[in-house]
């Protein structure tokens, strides 16, 4: 494209002028030789617009990603996107709108968010939900900051069926806080809770100020939640969990199990894999940590002609207003994002949500069948699955997403849990059985 300099010649003079200097050379002449370029860059000559879209276009065509059939999950996945989905989520209303704190001039965003939040709140059981946070990860972050906030204690036991990137932003992010994060281990695929006074088989430790676990969990397997709310009670801690909300249209609903917080990854609904984002953090809280919960909170009333209005409510709660008393530093979140998984579950409703997340169980079921017919294929736990599940094979994981990628598959992701190596399957509404049964032709011919 063409060399584009923002300031003209006779600007910079004057500037230069402005402060007494005589060149741009005298300008840097603060910086050390060795810290500047010698030579300029190596930059090819500026292109015509054309030219440049014809060279990035061959570029994108380097990357095999949008040739392969995904079966790969742990976090994101290849869902169906409508056309009402992106048309209505592309709407010019919604993509240049951002912090709608003039009600008067955001209703219609506003409103959108609200829908959002009741969604949120259905698929979580949980009456609060706020407006969205960054994402799964930081979610659980959030989460941990509310519980301590509550319970005043700086331990936290973590299942080590939490997805392993989540515990390491959750890690990072509250290291400053120096809580006890405390990893429970799965035995069998679910997690092994103790007593009271610590995880696992009961040895001593700090009471938590809450316990952690995913359901389904990044193993696949349905991590039952009795245990984990009684271990909670028992330890006068909050149960925090994590869930699909796609498999939440066949599974009970972390607050009907007992959740004080549940949080998910909302890129399922209307966000294609984009190499890493924008992602989308659904969060719920029960009624008694309505003034806790992160981010934006928006509520509906009605203005001085009796009309529904839609404002962002409880403000006093934000970090932004009462620093000091925060127990989160976000106040902002996925508007975009957000509006984008309310239109998509708007779309499915209760019915086409349960069909969805039917089609991925059965899909499920049927390649986990096939791919455990496999010589040396084993189940890597024999808990209960939905829509993603992990094996371990004969040949060293990598090798074989490697090489599946050659027969025209994203064939998974390599994991580990317990000592053991394995591979992490996961299967969408997208996949159809033809694909299915591709795969296994393919596994098979790579494993032996």
């Amino acid at each position: 494209m063409a060399h584009f300099v923002p300031h003209t010649e006779e600007e910079v003079a004057r500037m230069l002028a402005d402060l007494g200097l005589s060149s741009t050379e005298e300008l840097f002449s603060s910086v050390p030789a060795a810290l500047r370029l010698a030579g300029g860059l190596d930059l090819p000559p500026g292109l015509a617009e054309a030219d440049v879209a014809a060279e990035m276009a061959r570029l994108a065509g380097a990357n095999a990603g949008d040739g392969l059939v995904c079966f790969a999950g742990g976090g994101a996945y290849d869902h169906d996107i409508p056309a009402v989905t992106r048309s209505l989520a592309g709407r010019s209303e919604f993509v240049t709108s951002y912090t709608p704190y003039q009600p008067e001039v955001a209703q219609g965003v506003l409103q959108a968010l609200f829908e959002y939040q009741t969604l949120v709140s259905h698929l979580a059981g949980l009456p609060v939900a706020n407006a969205s946070v960054y994402d799964g990860a930081t979610a659980v972050v959030e989460a941990v900051n509310l519980a301590m906030a509550a319970t005043g204690r700086r331990s936290v036991w973590v299942s080590e069926g939490l997805n392993p990137r989540w515990r390491r932003v959750l890690s990072t992010f509250t290291a400053g806080r120096a809580p006890e994060l405390v990893e429970v281990p799965l035995v069998g695929g679910t997690t092994r809770w103790g007593r009271a006074g610590g995880p696992g088989e009961g040895g001593q430790g700090v009471p938590p100020a809450a316990l952690v676990v995913a359901s389904p969990n990044y193993l696949g397997c349905i991590d039952p939640l009795g245990a984990a709310r009684a271990a909670a009670t028992e330890a006068g801690a909050l149960l925090v969990v994590a869930f699909d909300p796609v498999s939440a249209g066949l599974l009970r609903t972390p607050g009907q199990q007992g959740a004080d917080v549940a949080v998910a990854e909302g890129q399922p609904f209307g966000t294609p894999m984009a190499f890493g984002g924008p992602y989308l953090g659904m969060m719920a809280v029960a009624q008694d940590h309505v003034r806790r919960v992160p981010g934006r909170l928006v509520g509906r009333t009605v203005d001085s002609a009796g009309r529904a209005a839609y404002v962002t409510t409880l403000r006093a709660r934000e970090q932004d207003i009462r620093r000091e008393k925060a127990s989160s530093n976000i106040c902002t979140n996925q508007t975009l994002v957000a509006i984008t998984a309310m239109v998509q579950l708007a779309w499915l409703g209760t019915g086409g949500l349960r069909e969805l997340a039917l089609r991925c169980a059965r899909g499920t079921r049927y390649l986990r069948e096939g791919i455990l017919g496999l010589p040396g294929v084993e189940p890597m736990a024999a808990a209960p699955v939905v829509r993603e599940f992990a094996v371990t094979l004969p040949v060293a994981p990598e090798a074989v997403v490697e090489r599946m990628a050659d027969e025209g598959f994203l064939a998974g992701l390599p994991v580990e849990a317990g000592g053991r190596q394995g591979l992490l399957v996961a299967v969408t509404e997208k996949r159809t059985r033809a694909e299915m049964d591709a795969y296994l032709v393919a596994l098979e011919k790579v494993l032996s």
